[in-house]
């Protein structure tokens, strides 16, 4: 991980465009990059636009994961860290007992034994 954020940073510091990718403009790009990614989804099934459309999938994704490891980058966030931290967080909000096989938000997932 280590050694691709080097290379992203490389690539930005090369162009002098630091002074572009303060903290909330990184956060607008990923925005407007994920909403990229799925405008390639719009109107088509999963399968339509991952058989027809994958070589750009895969340059919005690289947009959005390079915007996301330069805002981590710049808050000093260790990348790993954090998304272990997320797995653990996410690991008490959906118990496997009570989340498997279900799509149903970490809020709703008590609601079955109310309701029946």
């Amino acid at each position: 991980m280590k050694s691709t954020i080097e290379n992203i940073n490389k690539f930005r510091d090369e162009r002098n465009w630091r002074q572009f990718h303060n903290e909330k403009d990184l956060a607008i790009s990923i925005s407007i990059e994920a909403s990229e990614l799925l405008e390639l989804f719009q109107w088509k099934s999963s399968e339509e636009t991952v058989s027809n459309k994958l070589p750009q999938l895969k340059e919005e994704l690289a947009d959005v994961l390079i915007y996301s490891l330069m805002l981590a980058d710049n808050l000093d966030l260790d990348v790993e860290k954090i998304i272990q931290d997320k797995l653990n967080l996410n690991a008490k909000k959906y118990p496997i007992s009570k989340s498997y096989g279900s799509n149903k938000k970490y809020t709703e997932l008590d609601s079955e034994d109310v309701d029946g």
